[in-house]
């Protein structure tokens, strides 16, 4: 897929949206060049967009908008965000995803974005830091949130999507909570209902 398709706008990577254009506007102009522009677009939504399970805020984000209005929102909300910010501003950016084990055996899927800088993809992770976790912008290899342990059956997917995952957004909108996805709901495979590379 051409790289062109990762500046689309959607309805929820929400590149187009007036509120996410005036914001990446307002940080482009901080910050020269792409590769700028690009790490504090993902510092704002790392350290300004608060992950709902971290501070117990039952509100459901899903949209660009929704997560830029809200100031809150699980780690796919988050890379909705972030991936709306750079496509905005012409950087090219895409949805990518991890599978972490989770406690009781089974696994969930962990939303990251794929930036497009100097010819290649970039993974980032915008979930926000906590004691334990230390995601930091990188251009020289990942510096993730979670490192993942193959034996344990966790994986990177490699793929990169134009368009969130079928099953991210399903179980995201069937809630009024997202408190309660927390021990139960959310997707621990991508539903192959995406459109990517």
């Amino acid at each position: 897929m051409a790289v062109e398709a990762f500046l689309s706008a959607g309805d929820v990577v929400q590149a187009d949206h007036p509120a996410v254009r005036a914001a990446a506007a307002r940080l482009r102009e901080r910050h020269a060049g792409d590769a700028g522009f690009s790490q504090a677009a993902y510092e704002f939504v790392r350290d300004e967009v608060r992950h709902s399970f971290d501070v117990d805020d039952p509100r459901v984000t899903v949209t660009a908008a929704e997560v830029l209005e809200h100031r809150v929102g699980l780690c796919y909300a988050k890379s909705h965000l972030l991936a709306a910010l750079l496509r905005a501003e012409g950087v090219p950016a895409g949805l990518c995803y991890q599978r972490l084990a989770t406690t009781d055996g089974g696994f969930v899927l962990h939303g990251l974005v794929a930036v497009h800088l100097d010819g290649r993809w970039h993974r980032q992770d915008p979930r926000g830091n906590k004691p334990g976790v230390d995601a930091r912008f990188s251009l020289d290899g990942p510096r993730l949130a979670f490192q993942i342990d193959p034996a344990a059956g966790e994986c990177d997917y490699d793929a990169v999507f134009v368009t969130p995952d079928a099953g991210v957004l399903a179980a995201l909108r069937a809630t009024t909570d997202v408190l309660t996805l927390r021990a139960a709901g959310l997707p621990g495979e991508l539903s192959g209902e995406t459109v990517g590379s």
